[in-house]
């Protein structure tokens, strides 16, 4: 089964095998022996097929990102005795959709949306629609999860239909946690992938809400799309705790407890982010005046500006862009 070790990227493309090999290549080598699944196309479709997956080994479990041709998939019993993984599954559509048929129902994941699983329950899957297969997989080992579960239950593949709530929370987290993934180093990236699993177990209902594990991972998910809301909305002069709050659904005495374990707080976060946007702005653009980037940055105040960028950095705005200009 899929295993790269920490800290290696391990990628496959079938761009480089001739076209008459490249599903048997992917059907055997990696649908059989790294996925641990049977597939299977029809004969007259093969020489069409084109397959790629890249799998990221973070926080001891294996994020894998695949695009492929549309084809059948199947896990069965005899898959599952050959090539055993025990690994809770957190599995993202990224364009498209998947027809899943496991434990008795069948379902249509789409775009956007989150299935659940253990790896080791049989299933069938297909593309929905002619785009094929476009999905990301998250494979968390078993054994980190079993602590976790406070309710027992099947784990049978299941869609997570995301809306408000807890499937929201996972599925913002899961986005962050993709984009964020190349760049983590322990023991951030073990917690975030531990804050995943439970999460996940949360929203299929094998964990509850007010277990001591189950809150620090709703907190934490919720300070995560906190910094993700700032992230996004740094240009904003109005982007005030009560605002961030009222979109967390949370209140502003609540925020600010978010960040509290941190050393850092709110406003100073927002300041810094700020400020590492327009480094970055004074940098890459000479000609641009330093008032409109200080106002495109989310300052009302060019005074308030030049005092906090000096005070950051130890230097005017004007000396970061002629530092840049020296060493061009």
């Amino acid at each position: 089964m899929l295993s790269p070790r920490e800290g290696r990227m391990l990628t496959f493309s079938t761009d480089g095998l001739p076209a008459k090999d490249r599903f048997a290549h992917w059907r055997e080598e990696r649908g059989k022996a790294v996925f641990g699944v049977t597939i299977e196309l029809e004969r007259e479709r093969r020489d069409d097929f084109s397959g790629r997956f890249a799998a990221l080994p973070v926080g001891g479990a294996v994020l894998v990102e695949m695009k492929a041709a549309s084809y059948k998939v199947w896990r069965t019993e005899d898959d599952i005795a050959h090539a055993p993984s025990d690994a809770l599954c957190i599995y993202q559509q990224i364009r498209g959709g998947g027809w899943f048929d496991a434990g008795g129902s069948e379902f249509v994941v789409g775009a956007g949306q989150i299935a659940t699983s253990h790896s080791d329950l049989p299933y069938a899957t297909a593309p929905a629609t002619d785009e094929g297969f476009h999905l990301r997989l998250l494979k968390i080992p078993y054994a980190r999860c079993k602590g976790l579960v406070e309710t027992a239950q099947d784990l049978f593949a299941r869609p997570l239909h995301i809306g408000p709530g807890l499937t929201a929370l996972l599925g913002d987290y899961f986005n962050s946690f993709v984009v964020e993934a190349r760049s983590l180093a322990e023991p951030g990236a073990h917690a975030a992938v531990q804050t995943l699993a439970q999460l996940a177990l949360l929203a299929r209902g094998m964990a509850v809400p007010e277990g001591e594990r189950s809150r620090a991972a709703i907190r934490h998910g919720v300070f995560r799309k906190a910094q993700a809301i700032v992230a996004k909305n740094f240009h904003r002069p109005d982007l005030t705790p009560g605002l961030v709050a009222g979109l967390l659904g949370i209140s502003v005495r609540q925020l600010h407890l978010l960040f509290e374990p941190t050393g850092v707080s709110f406003s100073r976060t927002v300041t810094a982010v700020r400020l590492a946007e327009a480094r970055r702005m004074l940098q890459r653009d000479a000609k641009r005046p330093v008032a409109d980037v200080a106002f495109a940055c989310g300052f009302d105040s060019l005074a308030t500006f030049y005092r906090v960028f000096r005070r950051a950095y130890g230097v005017s705005p004007g000396d970061i862009r002629a530092q840049r200009n020296d060493c061009g």
